[in-house]
């Protein structure tokens, strides 16, 4: 499976007509399945909307990491499996996060941190071609009035401790000071990311999503099938 990967560096708005098909290649020329990762903003115009539950809602927010995956290996495109996906990167993204320390609560394709709404997330199918797009706050400015929500950027120890209190579920791998990627941390921090370490994170959730697909399919090539 080849999987395409380019980090744009010029930050512009998410405002959903980035989920149509094949963006990958009308703006960057990159043909087959792809992920796009950027930072920007995000304010979705409601013809935009795939969510219909979404119909009359303001999606917007100040400062975000956007991921734009789109998969072309299955023919005729399966919305289910792009579902699947989307969790699988979600999940994912909710793995590396416990990893450098930060606990989230996960409700479908949502992340919470203290109750707070980190991410959204839709996936959607056109006949050729699978998309999601899984946006992260990286600050809570911007956001509707209505949803209680954080961004990676305001996330300190204080605030982490709050939600470990939250969580009933105690089995969380906490390597925050083990991990070598974000060695330049110590306990004395107080916010776990920052403006250098952005980029760095998002690179790793992205390449553990494409190497989770790769791994899949090897897997599926090995296996006796009765």
């Amino acid at each position: 499976m080849t999987i395409t990967y380019k980090h744009i560096g010029k930050s512009f708005e998410y405002d959903g007509s980035q989920i149509e098909p094949s963006w990958a290649f009308k703006s960057f020329k990159i043909k087959g399945s792809s992920v796009i990762t950027w930072r920007g903003p995000m304010n979705i115009k409601e013809s935009n909307l795939k969510d219909f539950e979404d119909i009359g809602l303001e999606i917007k927010s100040s400062d975000m990491v956007h991921f734009m995956v789109e998969h072309f290996d299955t023919q005729p495109a399966n919305l289910e499996i792009a579902y699947m996906r989307q969790r699988l990167l979600v999940m994912i993204l909710e793995e590396e996060l416990a990893k450098n320390g930060i606990v989230t609560v996960r409700k479908g394709d949502d992340l919470f941190v203290n109750l707070k709404k980190l991410t959204v997330s839709i996936a959607t199918a056109s006949i050729s071609s699978m998309k999601i797009h899984l946006g992260v706050n990286l600050t809570s400015k911007g956001t509707p009035d209505d949803v209680d929500t954080i961004g990676l950027l305001e996330i300190s120890n204080r605030e982490n401790n709050d939600n470990n209190s939250l969580n009933e579920n105690k089995n969380y791998n906490n390597s925050f000071n083990k991990n070598k990627e974000y060695n330049n941390f110590n306990n004395k921090v107080n916010n776990f990311f920052n403006e250098d370490n952005i980029i760095k994170f998002t690179n790793i959730v992205v390449n553990n999503y494409v190497n989770e697909l790769k791994s899949i399919k090897l897997d599926i090539s090995k296996t006796n099938v009765f």
